[in-house]
């Protein structure tokens, strides 16, 4: 009796093991529609995401600004079993130092001037999803160590508040800065630094992912026209070859807004090179 049950036991974990496989792979191939993935290092980016997925481990994306790391974070949400909980980001960048305690953490009524109820912290918010937090190299070097305790232990304090809680909130981070830098120069906690380095994919910049402009300039205007609600707009050759020479160094997001400009500058649902920014039209004509 007791071997008949370890092999059963055995059989679900393999099962398990298998499907967690087939969900991964089947992911991986049934991306969301906001990713073009058509170079290497994108299509390398997605496979990391669907292995670890599955899983509670933290990741740390990294890259230039503009390279889409929220739209992976997203992602790695979707595709994992968090799916239906909440997916909450904050930039660290964005808040005021003195209000993004509370922002994370939450607050007790009466903690500070103007904590007129309790409120709950992203972390709450987020109980049983994805916290994704941008700009992590800017989080202040006070609440770094609350932080650090957050992730190693699910533990929280609000502010003003003597009881811990505990949460069960999966954290994906981003940075545009080399936080190894960060941590020589004192200016980032190192054990936080490993404790969030877990599982690190790098987004590389647009310039390095040339076989992606293409499908992007379809996709961002697809999207756009669709918004704006217009006819997808055809695009001159003129105007394509600019585009394509252009080496984007505000990576996607300035391409979705150079896109966007010239969208709505359009005759006839024609994108002309003088539809574009005067940037973009400069790359072309320096060729």
């Amino acid at each position: 009796e007791i071997v008949l049950v370890l092999r059963k036991a055995e059989e679900r974990e393999r099962l398990r093991g298998e499907v967690e496989s087939l969900r991964a792979a089947l992911g991986a191939r049934a991306a969301s529609p906001d990713i073009v993935a058509e170079s290497g290092a994108m299509r390398d980016a997605l496979d990391v995401i669907a292995k670890v997925a599955p899983h509670r481990t933290t990741v740390l994306l990294t890259g230039p600004s503009g390279t889409g790391k929220e739209v992976l974070a997203r992602e790695l949400h979707r595709l994992s079993p968090r799916s239906a909980a909440p997916f909450v980001a904050v930039n660290c960048a964005a808040i005021p130092e003195a209000l993004l305690e509370s922002e994370l953490f939450g607050h007790v009524r009466g903690a500070f001037t103007g904590a007129v109820g309790d409120h709950a912290g992203l972390f709450e918010r987020s109980a049983g999803g994805t916290l994704f937090l941008d700009e992590i190299g800017d989080l202040p070097t006070p609440l770094q160590a609350k932080l650090l305790r957050a992730l190693q232990d699910g533990e929280i304090r609000r502010v003003g508040d003597g009881a811990v809680r505990l949460v069960d909130t999966r954290v994906v981070a981003a940075t545009a800065r080399e936080l190894e830098g960060e941590v020589r120069e004192g200016r980032f906690r190192e054990d936080l630094f490993y404790r969030l380095n877990v599982v690190s994919i790098r987004l590389p910049p647009l310039s390095e992912r040339a076989e992606d402009v293409p499908p992007l300039i379809r996709h961002l205007l697809a999207r756009q026209a669709r918004r704006l609600g217009v006819a997808v707009p055809h695009v001159a050759p003129d105007a394509l070859r600019a585009l394509l020479d252009h080496p984007w160094p505000g990576n996607v997001r300035e391409l979705e807004n150079a896109l966007e400009r010239a969208l709505v500058l359009a005759r006839d649902g024609t994108i002309r090179r003088e539809d574009l920014p005067v940037a973009v039209r400069g790359a072309a004509g320096a060729n």
